[in-house]
Formats: C-alpha cells, structure tokens, sequence
C-alpha cells in the first residue's frame, strides 16, 4: 500500500508537497491587504452614510462598488488558497501511496491559479474605481 521505502523517499515527498505552501503564503499577504482595505472603506462609507448630504450620494454609491468588488476577490482569493491545500494534500497523498493522479494534481493547480489572477484583476479594477474616484473629488473641490 505505502510505496515509500526509505526516509530519503519520505523528505522527497514533503518536499514536493510542501512546496505550493509558498503560494499560499503569498495569498495570505494578499488576503490581509484586501481585508485591510475592505476595512478602510466600510469605515469611509459609515462617516459618508453619517453626514448623508446630495454630493455624498455619489461617493457612498463609488464606495459601496469599491466593497463589492473588494467581497469578490476575497471571496476568489479565498477559493484559490482552498485549492492550493487541496493541491498539496493531492500531491502528498500520491507521492505516499503512489496514485497516479497528475491530471488532478495539475488541474488544482491550474485552476487555483485562474481564480487567482481573476482576484489580482478585481483588485486593480478596485484600485482604478478609488483612484477615479480621488481624482473626480479633487476636481470638484478645485473649481
């Protein structure tokens, strides 16, 4: 059943499954920069809903997008870091029973990546929209 003989077998296959560890490391930093942020703008969208005024309808809608589009990327984010576990106990358990399971493996893996640009490009959009949304304000506070 166990096809690892040796110890120097069994490092190698940590080794191997350990490795996309690395990855969700990164998805964490990311994940604490968008909870960061989404905290940011419930707080900004709270003072705005507080002082409700007719100019500030424009900013709480730009907000409330700014939120949504923050939720979704962690939400993929997320689904992401939740694939890459899978990945690695798919890649643990096939070197530790020697399944033949690559199609998985790279499925997982493929697949935990897509989702994860999907949210790198959420937030960009997210930071475009705060962006705009800075300099509209700039320049309506100009004239």
């Amino acid at each position: 059943m166990i096809s690892i003989g040796t110890a120097t077998d069994l490092a190698s296959t940590i080794g191997l499954a350990v490795a996309p560890v690395f990855l969700l490391t990164a998805i964490a930093g990311f994940l604490n920069v968008l909870s960061g942020r989404l905290g940011r703008v419930v707080d900004r969208a709270r003072v705005v809903e507080k002082r409700l005024e007719e100019n500030d309808e424009a900013e709480l809608k730009v907000l409330w997008k700014r939120v949504r589009l923050i939720h979704w990327s962690i939400g993929l984010c997320t689904i992401s870091g939740l694939l890459i576990c899978l990945l690695t106990v798919a890649l643990f358990l096939g070197g530790f029973w020697a399944i033949h399971i690559g199609g998985l493996i790279i499925g997982l893996f493929v697949l935990g990546l897509i989702i994860l640009i999907l949210a790198l490009l959420l937030f960009l959009l997210e930071v475009r929209v705060a962006i705009r949304n800075l300099r509209l304000s700039r320049d309506v506070s100009v004239e």
